[in-house]
Parts: structure tokens; C-alpha cells; sequence
């Protein structure tokens, strides 16, 4: 049973697709090489040798060494540096998400717009802008060099992004559910707890863990707030740089080190994150 040929526009229709879903998996790969490219140099370069990193041309196939990473936990002591991002990271994490949370239930339950703005001002707002005030009022307390210091500092970089990131989502829960609960017997703060939280737990989530992106990446803060004691790994990254040369494996090999944990938590949390980022946009 012979079958009929395809009308031309049919066949002209298929083509089409056909090239429009090559060329998007074409542009796809384009951006992903450029992306990806830096990280592969990067990792590339920290198992190199100093003298293979500077040849000319660049050698792509070479026999690995893991001496920069050694140099890295063994000579600068990165584990103490780790540990100090941990603390502040997670610290100024909670702490925001202990004000933000309540801070965003509300303003989206009794429209404080002009709240809002004022919190959306502060991150607008370059941090080096209060970089010199806080400096000047943490060395009148002697807390310079101290982890409370670093944690209330990120908290300018953390604590805006949560309210603005939960206050869309807060806004997408019912009246109507609040006020059974409140009929129920419910205080604003039991109804907040039990009820709201939960309902809100993929905000919470992505809140949370973008704000400790941000604080772990922070330069800025720790540059001048920090000293040996509480220095971060942004800042530990000046420990391969000195007046006479640089330390490029050890730089690179640093630079992996602090990607690294960011790099995991973002792939094993993507799906998360992009559940919750879209979902406050959705009224209930």
C-alpha cells in the first residue's frame, strides 16, 4: 500500500523545525563552551606544573600533578580558611533567613511597600558604600577580626535577597487559609510557623541557599573586616600573590577549591532552586 507524498508546505513546515531545533541546540553548545571553557582552563592549569602552566603554545595532553593542591592544604593552611567561610557563610545564612522571613511575611501581608523599597535600596546600594561605617563602628566595639563582625556584614548582601525572593510567595498563599487558621485558634505567629512556612519550604530553600552563595563568594567584607584568624578563601586567594611573582598553579589550584563546593551545591540543588524561584510568581 503505497503511501501519499507529503504536500510541499507540510514538508517546507518539517524542514523549519528541523533547523530551528538544530540551531537551538547549536547556540546551546556555543554558550556551554564558553562558560565551561574558563573552569576547564582553570582545573587544567592546577594540575601543571609552574613551567607547563607558561609554555608557549599550551600543552592539552601533559602528565598530571596534584603538588599545587598539596601546596594549597599543606603550606597555606586552606582548611582553617574553608572553615572561617563555613561559619560565616552558614551564620549570616540563618541569621537572615531568622529576620528576612518574618520581614517579607510582612510586608506581603499588610503591603508595607515602603519597606520594601528600603530593603530593595540597601542591596541596590554598592556595599563598599557602608564598608567604611561598619569598619569604624565594629573597632569602637573591638569586634574587627571577629566572626559576629563578617556575619552581620553579609547580612547586607544576604538578607534583602531573601525578603524580595519569600515576599512573591507569601503574596501567592490564600487569605482564606490564614484566616481559618485563625478562626481555628491560631495566633499570627503560630499561623506563621506551622502554616506558612511550610507551605513556603521551596522559597525558604532557595533563599537560603543563594544567600550562601553570595556570602561565601563575598571579597569586599573580608578584605577589610578579616585578618588572619577569620580570613575567608576570596582572601586567602592573595596568599599566592606576592611582589616578585605570582603563584599561578597554587592560584589555580585555590581557585578549583573555592568553586568546588559552590559548583556541587548548585548542580545537586538546581532543580530546587528553579522550583522555587518560579512558583512565588504563580498566585494561588
Amino acid at each position: 500500500m503505497s503511501t501519499a507524498p507529503l504536500p510541499q508546505q507540510e514538508r517546507s513546515s518539517r524542514t523549519g523545525r528541523k533547523l530551528m531545533s538544530a540551531l537551538y541546540y547549536l547556540t546551546i553548545i556555543v554558550c556551554m563552551f564558553f562558560f565551561l571553557l574558563p573552569l576547564l582552563w582553570m582545573l587544567l592549569n592546577a594540575l601543571k606544573t609552574p613551567l607547563q602552566i607558561v609554555q608557549l603554545p599550551p600543552k592539552l595532553i601533559f602528565e598530571p600533578t596534584l603538588d599545587n593542591f598539596r601546596n594549597v592544604f599543606n603550606q597555606q593552611n586552606f582548611l582553617r580558611y574553608i572553615w572561617n567561610s563555613l561559619v560565616i557563610a552558614a551564620g549570616s545564612t540563618v541569621l537572615g533567613l531568622v529576620l528576612g522571613l518574618p520581614a517579607a511575611f510582612s510586608i506581603a501581608r499588610y503591603k508595607q511597600k515602603k519597606l520594601a523599597v528600603f530593603i530593595l535600596i540597601s542591596r541596590m546600594v554598592p556595599g563598599i558604600t557602608f564598608l567604611l561605617p561598619l569598619f569604624i563602628m565594629f573597632r569602637t566595639f573591638s569586634m574587627v577580626d571577629t566572626y559576629t563582625s563578617l556575619i552581620l556584614a553579609h547580612l547586607l548582601v544576604g538578607l534583602p535577597f531573601i525578603v524580595w525572593v519569600m515576599v512573591p510567595f507569601f503574596e501567592s498563599i490564600p487569605n482564606d487559609l490564614m484566616e481559618a487558621a485563625r478562626v481555628d485558634g491560631c495566633s499570627i505567629f503560630a499561623t506563621f510557623i506551622k502554616i506558612i512556612l511550610p507551605i513556603s519550604l521551596p522559597g525558604v530553600v532557595t533563599g537560603g541557599i543563594l544567600s550562601f552563595i553570595f556570602s561565601w563568594n563575598n571579597f569586599m567584607f573580608s578584605v577589610v573586616l578579616a585578618s588572619n584568624r577569620t580570613k575567608t578563601v576570596p582572601v586567602a586567594i592573595f596568599n599566592f600573590i606576592s611582589y616578585a611573582q605570582i603563584d599561578w598553579g597554587g592560584l589555580m589550584a585555590a581557585a578549583v577549591v573555592i568553586t568546588l563546593p559552590v559548583l556541587v551545591i548548585t548542580i545537586v540543588t538546581q532543580k530546587y532552586v528553579i522550583r522555587g524561584l518560579t512558583a512565588g510568581a504563580v498566585k494561588g
